[in-house]
């Protein structure tokens, strides 16, 4: 993947993602990036069918927070999810098992 920012990750990402692995999902990811680089983007999945969209959403299923240089290196793959869950890299609110199921979410 060569995708420099979140900005750019976020544009390629409806293509990333596993139609198969979102069948019948509806679930709402927001995602908070901070610092240089980041922003708002939020992930809608309507009965398998990805949008993706910069913003704040009213109603997120589930949030995750982080610094864009963090989200680029869980992203990339080098910073695993989980180590930077429990590192406090990656804060997440709302429902942790569609949180669990993101990284499955998107396809390598």
């Amino acid at each position: 993947m060569d995708i420099s920012s979140a900005g750019q990750f976020f544009l390629a990402l409806k293509d990333r993602i596993d139609p198969s692995k979102v069948q019948g999902l509806t679930a709402t990811y927001q995602f908070h990036l901070s610092g240089d680089g980041g922003g708002d983007w939020y992930v809608r999945v309507t009965d398998g069918q990805p949008e993706i969209v910069e913003g704040t959403a009213a109603a997120p299923s589930v949030t995750l927070r982080a610094s864009a240089d963090d989200w680029m290196k869980i992203v990339s793959g080098e910073l695993s999810g989980e180590q930077a869950f429990l590192s406090g890299k990656l804060k997440v609110e709302g429902d942790m098992t569609l949180a669990m199921k993101l990284q499955s979410l998107i396809a390598g």
